[in-house]
């Protein structure tokens, strides 16, 4: 032990009390306003529904209760209790060259933390979404995500780390910059491929036929001034019953995806209101801000990382013998989240605060009333709390409480 195992359990057990007290308020919070409907959806949510929501809300919440107490255990375990160590002696004792070693330690250790959240998994597909009618999925397709998942992890993620492995190790001392430069080439490849080769590998995705919804959202798009390579319907409901519509790709490779929950249960105006949402997204340039935001911090955290590998406390802290450049990024990828905790809350104003631009955008250019009612649904057959704890979701909520959301919609359809 040394300096930083004092700082690093103090910002440990800081970060998980938060989360645990915020967590707390938050099922409290939602038990406490179970009883009523809150005022400003009266008349458009029943009590049953809304006390499905905050059921709901509640379970999953302590299921998530009990995820991050064992990850906060497996975290310990495999840092000051050594698993990190033992990990890299055991490949260190096959006659393998010191780039294989390193890439299987860190395979080995992720494939564990994989392995770990897989019942966690099960239990809130099989059990809590299947309670609350949510889950169309089965085991073996469950199997066949989870197999197909840990292929693509290591089939792309292996090469990745190996040239960056390489790029530490050849260098010099500015190999953060190219390591940042890697990773940055490669989230702009697969967010331009994810559309065509990633995505369907886990769900079906079919052109939207023709008829009187295609064309009301070409119309949308032409007023838009919006191009994408297709809009295309998803076979949501093989898996879950909740609904969705989002965007996807990259510069020519763009395709507006609704899962076909969302299709059944909103009508057409309500449909082109939630996509003229996605739209004002773009067209209010958040998804280049959200960029840009990704690729200044992932350059700040190489060179903080660049710093610290060339420091014994950093490895000797948090009990890894091996100091081996592998070792210090994965330690790094592991530890770096209990030190950023709070910062979760400025990310999540800023999300909050595109959200508000893009529901704005979706009023001057669809139905606000739609773009309300629409929501409404969404709430109610997602089972969506309509009464977080403000402090749960100041920290955590990447999108308005639902309440507040729907307030400023009504106040810009006054305005306007």
């Amino acid at each position: 032990m040394n300096t930083f195992t004092v700082i690093f359990l103090f910002a440990l057990v800081l970060s998980y009390a938060v989360q645990f007290w915020l967590s707390a308020r938050q099922k409290s919070y939602v038990s406490a306003h179970r009883g009523e409907v809150p005022r400003a959806f009266s008349n458009r949510v029943s009590l049953a529904a809304h006390q499905k929501a905050a059921d709901y809300t509640v379970e999953k919440s302590k299921l998530g209760d009990i995820d991050s107490g064992i990850g906060m255990l497996f975290l310990l375990l495999l840092t000051l209790g050594g698993g990190i160590s033992l990990m890299f002696d055991f490949w260190s004792t096959f006659e393998l060259s010191p780039i294989w070693a390193d890439l299987l330690s860190v395979a080995s250790i992720f494939l564990l933390m994989t392995i770990v959240e897989i019942p966690f998994s099960l239990y809130q597909t099989f059990i809590i979404e299947d309670k609350y009618g949510f889950n169309k999925n089965t085991l073996p397709q469950f199997a066949k995500d989870q197999l197909i998942s840990i292929a693509l992890t290591l089939g792309i993620g292996m090469p990745i780390l190996a040239l960056i492995l390489w790029v530490m190790d050849s260098i010099g001392n500015l190999w953060w910059i190219y390591a940042w430069a890697i990773i940055m080439t490669f989230s702009l490849l697969m967010s331009w491929l994810f559309p065509t080769l990633i995505a369907p590998l886990f769900n079906k995705f079919t052109p939207m036929e023709e008829g009187s919804l295609k064309n009301r959202i070409q119309k949308l798009l032409e007023r838009c001034g919006f191009n994408s390579q297709g809009i295309f319907i998803m076979d949501g409901s093989r898996r879950s019953g909740h609904g969705n519509a989002y965007f996807t790709g990259l510069g020519n490779n763009k395709r507006i995806v609704f899962f076909d929950t969302l299709v059944y249960s909103l009508d057409e105006e309500e449909l082109e209101a939630v996509l003229a949402h996605e739209l004002g997204h773009f067209k209010c340039k958040h998804v280049i801000k959200m960029l840009t935001a990704s690729s200044v911090m992932t350059l700040i955290s190489f060179a903080v990382l660049g710093w610290l590998i060339t420091q014994n406390w950093f490895f000797d802290g948090l009990g890894v013998s091996t100091h081996s450049n592998a070792a210090a990024l994965l330690l790094f990828m592991l530890v770096s989240p209990v030190f950023t905790t709070f910062l979760h809350p400025i990310s999540s104003y800023f999300q909050r605060k595109f959200e508000f631009e893009a529901d704005e955008f979706a009023t001057r250019h669809a139905q606000g009333s739609k773009m309300i009612s629409g929501l409404v649904k969404l709430y109610e057959e997602n089972a969506s709390t309509l009464t977080p704890d403000p402090m749960y979701s100041a920290f955590h909520y990447s999108h308005p409480p639902a309440a507040i959301r729907i307030a400023h919609i009504e106040e810009k359809m006054q305005s306007a």
